[in-house]
Order: structure tokens, then C-alpha cells, then sequence
């Protein structure tokens, strides 16, 4: 992350909101605005936003990763080593509980690897150990394709072989070639432990997940909200300062926004946009609100497995038609910064102007795409309406209608989840919202999840083997100057085939309530769990 970019993160909603001058309450309650959780709560099938909140609150990995710079720090890791980039010697801390007790072992971290990782057991986020010594034998089919992972051969093998447990809290990592993006990962949610229970009985697990992390798990009714409790036998250095959490799901972040004005939810992630107009929500909250930029973007993600998408001059042409600009100040207050290319900002990597003209506004020269393409349908977008996106996807239509003369219709779907499980399923028959918060600092993370060949987050199952080789020769560079470079003609590959369309980076736009202090947004676009208060 740019040094500038950090000092804005820093300089944005971390004051205190306490007037009244009440003392921090070690034993208050917080919530927060969340949206239901794709899956069970299984670090290893958990890459969405709404199951992400909850993950991160439970577990803690080997590293984590500063919430203002976002530099990578051992967590649970008392040293990783590597002469190579190709093994890894990696020791954790002893005494180190889950919540139910037990020792967090190194077995723990191997075990869930393997879990993860081995096609059968239908994780999402399997390909994020593709570098590893064995995936391939242990790895048959894409965990989100149509047909599931049990219509894939079966695998040669249940354990990676670059995996090997030498002792209590040591184990070794050994990767099929050199990859010196690997440690960066440590911090993300695949590559947290499970607990010997977890291996015993999974479905006691998914109804009582357990973890090693700052809060523990109480209970869940969907669609409704997740309750956790602060865990006092926590021995990381992020300790909250409160007891009790609650994630609450609302109809849509007006209702969120509704809900903290009225002091019924503590705290709202996303503003809606109904109230940036005009900076509503910095009247409405005055000394609560905060402006965060942090590592994210918008995209629309086409579902390339249907037949009208599949013409690439069709989706250059709906490109050309977005006003990017004008959507930004209009429904954003210039919030948004129009994207130029695949990846953000504040990433390392990034490089400029990636996208080429394709993501500037011309009407004219949409209207040519558009005739090239043949195509004379209408289309539509589609996201979910719990989102707070109403106003920005019926921009995007409007300006799409208006420079190319199409009908495009916006059709929202109920909730995130509902939205989550039809792109997941290839059910989606519109083009839809995405977006990507940084796993981990490096632009890589905005390539080889998104658009590998059958990678975990790959919703447009966008597949280029001439993309993929190339990817596949960054990784393996022997440095990670060496590898960025090779990122990015990767990501200049993107603009040929336009398997997404950029909109804009992000920035987060957050209010809370009258009982909450040293409120600040990390760069993952999550509450600090860590320095904020509940006062009274």
C-alpha cells in the first residue's frame, strides 16, 4: 500500500465518537451490520464478504495483516523461513487454544490444508494451495463447477506431499516450484487450523463452529444474525475490548443506516447511497462518520457459460458505455475512483492505465463494438438488493440504454446469500455485480483467484490458456519484483478478452453509533475489532 494511501487510512475515522464521556465498558455489546453467510463457517469454503466478517473474528492464522498498511506480521507464527521461496519452515506458538480448548498443534494447520485442498470435500477455496507440492493428486475437479466435486474423478491421494508435520509446532511447506507470493497468503482464511473435532464430527462443527481467535461462537439463525462472545483465554495481542459481538442482517443498508441513526446497530460498513447524497451521512452522524480508501474494486462479472455473453465485442461495447465519471459524482459524491484497469490502487503491482480506452466512456465507439457484435437483444444486471445497490446498478443501466440504444433492465435478487448461491451454481443469467477486497497485498491475489481457469473465485469461469501459462510463469519468478512484472502483462491480457468489466476503487463510507469510540476501518474494509470501545 502507498505510503499516501495509509496516511489517509490513518487520518479517517479513528477518533473516538464518546461525548458524553462515558468510560469504555470491557463488558459491553456491539453489533454490526453483516449480510448472511454463504456456507457453513468453514475457513476453507469461506471467500465471500458475509462469511469472511465472521471467520476473521474467530480465527486467527499464522500471520495477520496490519489494518493501516496492511503489511503481513506473524500472528500465530513464531518464524517462517525460507532460503528459496520454494520450502518453508514454519513454526507456531505453543499454548496457543482453540476454543474449545485443545492446542492449536501443527497438525491442526496440516490437516486443514489438506482438508481444504482435496476436491471431494467441496471447498471453495481449494486452488489457493495449487502451488503445493501433491495438489494436483490430491485435486481433481473445480469445486464450483455445475456438476460438484463428487462427479470428478477421484484423486490419487488425500494428503499433499509438500505438507509434512516434524513435531508439536513445527511443520514444513515444500511447493512444486518456487512461489515468493506464498507467505503473503498465511494471514488469509483457508490457511487457518481446525480443530481435531472439526476432523470427527463436521456436522457438529457446522452448528457449532469453533476456532482459535479473539471471539468465540454462540449461535445463528439465518438471515437473521451471528452472535459471538469475546474469548478470554485469547492470547493474541488483538484482544477486544468489549464482550459481546453481533452481526446483524438487515433488507438493505437503508435499513442498516436506519437502524444506527435510532442507535439499534452500533455500527454500518456501507453507507447507501441514498444517503452520500449531498454528504447526507455526515450530518445525519456528525464526529460518526468516517471515509476510508481501502484495497477493493467493482466489477460486473458476466456469465461467460451463457451464449449471449459469450461475444467478447458485446462486452467491450457495454464497457464503452458506462459512464464511469459521471455515475461516481452523481450517485457517489465522487467517492469512486473510476477504474483503469484489474486491480487497485493501493496494491503493489498496480499499474496504470491497464485497461486502455476500453474503460473510458464513448458512446461512438460503443455503438461500433455493438454493431460488430450482432448483437440485438436486451440485457440485464442483477446483484442483491440487501446491498445498497439499487441506485448505482440502475445508473449503470441508464447510461448502458443511452449510449447504445439496448433495453437493459435492472433485476435485483433478495439477499447476498440467494445472489452468492446462483453465481456459485452457473444459474446466473444476468450480468452481475462482483467485487474483490484484497486477500492478501499483491496484485496477484487480483489475478489468480478471479481469473485462472477454474480458480475458487472465478464466477465468470473466464478461461485463457495463454493467461493462464503466463500466470503460472509469475509465479514461479524468483522474486516478487520479478513476478509483478510478469503480473502485469497478465493483467493487460484482460483487456483483450473483457471477462469483467472495471468500474471503480473503492472507498468505504461508515457511520456508528453514540456508543462506540476509537472507531477505524482497516484497509480489508472491516471494523478494528481491536481498538474499538463500547462506552456507557
Amino acid at each position: 500500500m502507498s505510503l499516501a494511501l495509509a496516511l489517509t487510512i490513518a487520518g479517517c475515522g479513528g477518533g473516538s465518537s464518546d461525548d458524553s464521556g462515558a468510560a469504555a465498558n470491557a463488558d459491553g455489546a456491539l453489533s454490526i451490520f453483516g449480510t448472511e453467510p454463504e456456507n457453513p463457517l468453514i475457513p476453507g469454503t469461506t471467500t465471500e464478504a458475509g462469511g469472511s466478517k465472521v471467520i476473521k473474528a474467530m480465527w486467527t492464522g499464522l500471520t495477520s495483516y496490519d489494518p493501516v498498511t496492511s503489511e503481513s506480521k506473524n500472528a500465530m507464527a513464531e518464524s517462517i523461513d525460507t532460503d528459496d521461496s520454494k520450502v518453508y519452515k514454519i513454526k507456531i506458538k505453543q499454548g496457543w487454544k482453540f476454543h474449545d480448548g485443545t492446542e492449536v498443534k501443527a497438525k491442526n494447520y496440516v490437516d486443514a490444508w489438506n482438508f481444504t485442498a482435496y476436491s471431494p470435500n467441496g471447498q471453495q477455496a481449494a486452488s489457493f494451495f495449487e502451488q503445493v507440492e501433491g495438489y494436483q493428486d490430491v485435486n481433481t475437479a473445480d469445486p464450483d463447477g455445475p456438476d460438484g466435486p463428487q462427479q470428478a474423478p477421484e484423486p490419487a491421494a488425500k494428503t499433499m506431499s509438500g505438507l509434512k508435520v516434524i513435531d508439536d509446532y513445527n511443520f514444513e511447506v515444500t511447493l512444486a516450484e518456487p512461489f515468493s507470493v506464498f507467505q503473503e497468503k498465511f494471514g488469509y482464511n483457508p490457511f487457518f487450523p481446525l480443530p481435531d473435532s472439526f476432523f470427527t464430527d463436521q456436522a457438529a462443527f457446522e452448528k457449532n463452529p469453533i476456532g482459535n481467535g479473539p471471539f468465540k461462537f454462540v449461535s445463528r439463525q439465518p438471515n437473521t444474525n451471528i452472535v459471538l462472545v469475546r474469548n478470554d483465554d485469547y492470547t493474541g495481542p488483538d484482544k477486544p475490548k468489549f464482550k459481546d459481538l453481533t452481526i446483524r442482517m438487515f433488507e438493505g443498508a437503508e435499513a442498516g443506516y436506519a437502524a444506527v441513526n435510532s442507535n439499534e446497530l452500533d455500527f454500518l460498513d456501507t453507507v447507501p447511497p441514498s444517503s452520500l447524497a449531498g454528504a447526507a451521512y455526515q450530518s445525519d452522524f456528525p464526529d460518526r462518520n468516517g471515509s476510508t480508501p481501502y484495497m477493493g474494486n467493482q466489477t460486473l462479472a458476466f456469465p461467460l457459460y451463457q451464449p449471449q455473453y459469450q461475444n467478447v465485442d458485446l462486452r467491450k461495447a457495454i464497457s464503452l458505455a458506462i459512464n464511469r465519471q459521471e455515475i461516481s459524482e452523481k450517485i457517489f459524491e465522487g467517492t469512486r475512483l473510476p477504474a483503469d484497469g484489474w486491480v487497485n490502487p493501493a496494491v503493489p503491482g498496480y499499474v496504470k492505465g491497464q485497461c486502455g480506452d476500453l474503460c473510458e466512456y464513448n458512446p461512438e465507439r460503443a455503438k461500433e463494438f455493438l454493431a460488430k457484435s450482432g448483437f440485438t437483444g436486451a440485457i440485464t444486471l442483477s446483484t442483491n438488493a440487501d446491498g445498497g445497490h439499487k441506485e448505482w446498478m440502475t445508473a449503470v443501466c441508464n447510461s448502458v440504454k443511452n449510449a447504445l440504444g439496448i433495453e437493459c433492465t435492472y433485476e435485483p435478487i433478495p439477499t447476498f446469500g440467494e445472489t452468492r448461491q446462483k453465481i456459485s451454481n452457473q444459474q446466473m443469467n444476468a450480468i452481475s455485480r462482483a467485487g474483490w477486497i484484497a486477500d492478501y497485498p499483491s496484485i496477484e491475489n487480483f489475478l489468480n483467484p478471479l481469473y485462472r481457469s477454474n480458480a475458487s473465485s472465478n464466477d465468470s469461469t473466464y478461461s485463457n490458456p495463454a493467461f493462464d501459462a503466463l500466470l503460472a510463469r509469475a509465479d514461479a519468478a524468483p522474486s516478487v519484483d520479478e513476478a509483478d512484472k510478469l503480473y502485469q502483462e497478465a493483467e493487460r491480457m484482460l483487456a483483450v478478452d473483457m471477462p469483467v468489466i472495471p468500474l471503480w476503487n473503492q472507498t468505504a463510507q461508515y457511520v456508528w453509533s453514540e456508543r462506540l469510540g476509537n472507531v477505524r476501518m482497516g484497509s480489508d474494509r472491516e471494523l478494528d475489532l481491536s481498538t474499538v470501545t463500547v462506552n456507557g
